[in-house]
C-alpha cells in the first residue's frame, strides 16, 4: 500500500475516532495556558495584579491546592462522563443496530464537551507546573488561575447540560432521526436528477485489475483519479458499488486507454481505491439505508418485539426514497474538459425500495401495526410519483398488502 493511499484511508479514521475532536481542543487549551502564562508574568498582568488585591494570590500553596483539587475533580467529571457515553452506545449497540455507533461516535457536539473537560484537566496540570516558591507573590499566576475558576464553573454547567444530552440521543426516535438526516445530508451532497448516460469507452483495449485484498469497496480518490486519467487519456469502470465486500483477486475494475497501458498507469489507478470496514454515511447513503432498516428488523426481532421503533424507521426509509425516486448518485464522472472518464455503479430506487423494504415486510407482515403503516407509506409514494415510473411496483405492493391483511380477517 502506498504512502498516499495509507494516509487516505488512515485520516478518516482518525477524523471519525471519538478522541479526535477532544484531543485539539485539548491542544487549544494547553496553547491558552501558555498565552494566560505569559500575560500573568508580563508588565501588564503585574501592574493589573498589584491596583487589583483580590486578583492577586501570594501563597504558592494555597494556589497549589486550587490546581489540584480543580484537576482532580474534572478527571472524576471526564471519568463518569466517558462511562455514560459507553452505557448510551452499549445499550445502542444491543437494542437497535451496532452499525448506529458510528454516527452516535461522530456526535461533534459531546466530543466537544469531553474535549472541554481533558482540554481545562491540560490547562490545570500545566499551571500547576509553572508556581513557585517565591518571596513575592506576584510571581504566581494569579489571572491564569482564576480563569482556571471559571472554567471549572463552565465545565459544571456543561456536564448537568451533558446529562441531559445523554439521555436523549440514546432514544430510538433521536437515532433513527439523526441517521435520516445525515443519509439525507449525503444524498442532497452527492445524488444529482436522473439522467441516462452512456458509457463511451467500452470498445477500447482494457486492463482488468483485480482486489490486492479483501476488504469493503468503500469507494475512491475522485479528484486524484479524474486528473490522472485526463492526463493520460484513461476511462475507468468499477464493477462494484460502494460498501461491497470484494475479495483477494476478484476482479473489481477496468482501465480502458486508446494506446497501451503501462503497469504504472495501472498501479496508480488501482491506488486511487479504498477498502477498509466500517459504514461512514457520508461517505454512501446506502449505509443510511441499510442502518434504518437493520434497526427496523432488529425492533421486528422476538428478543426487542418493540413495532413501534420499526415503524419509526419506515418513515424515515420512506422519507429517503421520496427523494431517491428523482435523484440518484451519477454513475459517470466528468473531468475538467466534462469529457467522461469514470463509471461506478450505483444503487437505483427499485434496489434500494427492495433491499429494505422486502425484509422488512418479510418480518412484519402478520403485524397489523406494520400493514397499516407500510400500505400508508406506499400510497403516499405512489401519489407523489409523478411520472408514473414505478406505478406497477406501488399497486403490486399495495395489493400484496390488502391480501394480507384480508387472509388476517377471515383467519
Amino acid at each position: 500500500m502506498s504512502f498516499p493511499k495509507w494516509s487516505r484511508i488512515y485520516y478518516n479514521k482518525m477524523v471519525e475516532s471519538i478522541a479526535f475532536y477532544p484531543a485539539l481542543i485539548a491542544v487549544g487549551f494547553l496553547f491558552l495556558s501558555w498565552v494566560m502564562l505569559v500575560l500573568d508574568f508580563s508588565p501588564f498582568g503585574k501592574e493589573l495584579k498589584s491596583n487589583l488585591s483580590w486578583l492577586s494570590l501570594k501563597d504558592a500553596g494555597t494556589a497549589r491546592t486550587i490546581i489540584s483539587t480543580v484537576a482532580g475533580a474534572i478527571i472524576s467529571l471526564t471519568v463518569f462522563s466517558f462511562s455514560m457515553v459507553m452505557i448510551v452506545l452499549n445499550q445502542a449497540a444491543s437494542q437497535m443496530s451496532n452499525r448506529v455507533l458510528n454516527s452516535m461516535i461522530e456526535n461533534r457536539f459531546q466530543q466537544v464537551i469531553l474535549g472541554i473537560y481533558i482540554g481545562t484537566i491540560v490547562y490545570a496540570l500545566f499551571l500547576l507546573s509553572t508556581i513557585r516558591d517565591i518571596s513575592s507573590g506576584i510571581y504566581v499566576p494569579a489571572l491564569s488561575i482564576y480563569l482556571l475558576i471559571l472554567l471549572t464553573v463552565i465545565d459544571i454547567f456543561l456536564f448537568i447540560y451533558f446529562l441531559d444530552y445523554v439521555t436523549q440521543t440514546v432514544k430510538y426516535e433521536t437515532v433513527i432521526d439523526r441517521v435520516r438526516k445525515q443519509t439525507f445530508l449525503t444524498m442532497k451532497k452527492d445524488f444529482e436528477p436522473i439522467k441516462k448516460e452512456i458509457k463511451t469507452w467500452e470498445n477500447l483495449p482494457f486492463v482488468e485489475i483485480k482486489a490486492d485484498r479483501s476488504g469493503y469497496f468503500q469507494g475512491f480518490n475522485e479528484k486524484r483519479i479524474l486528473h490522472y486519467c485526463d492526463k493520460n487519456d484513461l476511462y475507468v469502470s468499477f464493477y462494484f458499488q460502494q460498501g461491497t465486500f470484494i475479495l483477494e483477486n476478484s476482479p473489481c475494475m477496468r482501465v480502458y486507454g486508446k494506446g497501451e497501458i503501462s503497469e504504472d498507469q495501472v498501479k496508480n489507478i488501482s491506488e486511487c481505491a479504498d477498502f477498509f470496514s466500517g459504514q461512514p454515511i457520508d461517505r454512501s447513503a446506502d449505509y443510511g439505508f441499510n442502518q434504518l432498516a437493520e434497526i427496523a428488523l432488529k425492533g421486528l426481532s422476538p428478543g426487542i418485539n418493540d413495532p413501534a421503533t420499526a415503524v419509526l424507521s419506515l418513515h424515515a426509509l420512506f422519507s429517503l426514497l421520496q427523494y431517491k425516486m428523482t435523484h440518484e448518485l451519477p454513475e459517470l464522472l466528468f473531468d475538467d474538459q466534462k469529457t467522461a472518464r469514470i463509471y461506478r455503479p450505483s444503487s437505483t430506487f427499485l434496489q434500494s425500495f427492495e433491499k429494505c423494504i422486502i425484509p422488512i415486510w418479510n418480518y412484519g407482515k402478520e403485524d397489523q401495526y406494520i400493514q397499516n403503516e407500510l400500505l400508508g407509506m406506499i400510497k403516499q409514494l405512489k401519489q407523489l410519483d409523478a411520472e408514473q415510473k414505478f406505478e406497477k411496483l406501488f399497486e403490486e405492493w399495495i395489493e400484496k398488502i390488502q391480501l394480507e391483511k384480508a387472509k388476517m380477517l377471515n383467519s
